[in-house]
């Protein structure tokens, strides 16, 4: 099947300007200033109570703000009911009527708009198609896997043709490798509806995979916005670094600038890092944030001992296609680091302890201020 692209209705971006949520004297949300471009798919990610769903639910219409306002292009939704805002939510549950089949499903929402029969069949059709339903259209909730059911529920708000399309942690109660199946299936989705769409989740993976961009939130504070590639390999602070992935922090003293290099005094000796996202200054104290697959094994090249270590390999993990290795680095009390090899070659068990060398590209290297 070709490529299918369906723009249901003109994009539009998704403004909010000083947005605060208070439930009582619980601040969800603290002064949120952001702009979604139409047609982005933009993510937003944080830990469980980040504000995050507040959020969401908020550009919905489901809640009203505290202070600051929403707009949908030039309009002001801020006092607008969610019923008049055309912005369509897709929640955890999907929600499907048991009783209905996926084409009725999928048709409900235009009943209730009392959308004319001829123009409703041909929405129906259009949306079944653009999320590969065919085969299954005539199949009840019970009938079909979660995975079907998730097509339904993302059919059936693309049919009503809504400016902005909210999606709750979607993927949530399926499993693992269905997941990874519906990442590509909502990203494709998407792209081809062309809607603005505002997507929730807690799981960095998914969020990696299918963003245009993301707003990493914590205590209803927006910490950094970017493109996935940048907020994993550019965090802004500690947080971002840490929640984007696993990493290894490492305390140190900035020593100066080296070849254009930070250097960084650290106890297993002075580690090279080619970025820092803020202004920093011999004397500060830094933590370096090195990520396990950045972390090479063997003998420096000849011409270059750029961050360069002695170390042992013990406590292997075996996944197949990589293996995680705690790595220890100095003579007296050890640095450890968590260390990925990929078509991995060595494996320590029981005990067995391997000495090696370690390497960290300089640009690997992110020094943050505590």
């Amino acid at each position: 099947m070709g490529a299918l692209t369906i723009h249901f209705h003109p994009m539009i971006p998704v403004r909010l300007e000083h947005v605060t949520k208070k439930f009582g004297s619980q601040i969800a949300l603290d002064d949120v200033s952001l702009t979604i471009q139409a047609g982005e798919v933009f993510f937003l990610l944080g830990p469980s109570g980040c504000g995050k769903s507040t959020l969401l639910r908020l550009i919905a219409g489901l809640h009203q703000p505290t202070s600051g306002r929403i707009y949908f292009g030039d309009r002001d939704v801020t006092s607008i009911g969610t019923e008049h805002r055309n912005a369509v939510m897709c929640f955890q549950s999907y929600a499907l009527w048991p009783h209905m089949d996926a084409r009725q499903n999928i048709r409900f929402g235009l009943e209730i708009r009392k959308i004319d029969r001829t123009e409703a069949d041909r929405r129906v059709e259009q949306v079944i198609q653009l999320v590969q339903l065919g085969p299954f259209a005539h199949k009840k909730p019970n009938e079909m896997s979660g995975g079907q059911q998730q097509r339904v529920a993302l059919a059936r708000a693309l049919v009503v043709k809504p400016d902005c399309l909210l999606l709750d942690e979607p993927l949530s109660n399926l499993d693992a490798k269905l997941r990874l199946e519906m990442r590509t299936e909502i990203r494709r989705i998407c792209r081809a509806s062309g809607l603005t769409a505002i997507y929730v989740t807690h799981d960095q993976k998914e969020a990696l995979s299918i963003a245009d961009r993301m707003a990493v939130l914590n205590f209803g504070k927006i910490e950094q916005i970017g493109r996935p590639q940048e907020l994993y390999l550019k965090p802004r602070n500690r947080f971002v670094a840490h929640f984007m992935g696993e990493t290894n922090f490492i305390d140190g003293i900035v020593r100066g600038m080296k070849d254009s290099l930070i250097e960084v005094q650290t106890s297993v000796g002075n580690i090279l890092a080619g970025y820092c996202p803020e202004p920093i200054q011999s004397g500060d104290r830094v933590v370096v944030s090195v990520r396990p697959e950045t972390i090479r094994f063997g003998p420096a090249p000849s011409h270059s001992s750029l961050n360069a270590f002695a170390a042992s390999v013990h406590d292997t993990i075996y996944l197949g296609e990589m293996a995680q290795h705690v790595v220890s680095l100095g003579t007296g009390p050890s640095l450890e680091l968590k260390a990925f090899e990929l078509n991995p070659k060595r494996v320590a068990r029981d005990g067995a302890v391997e000495q090696t060398t370690i390497r960290i590209d300089p640009e690997d290297v992110v020094v943050l201020k505590n």
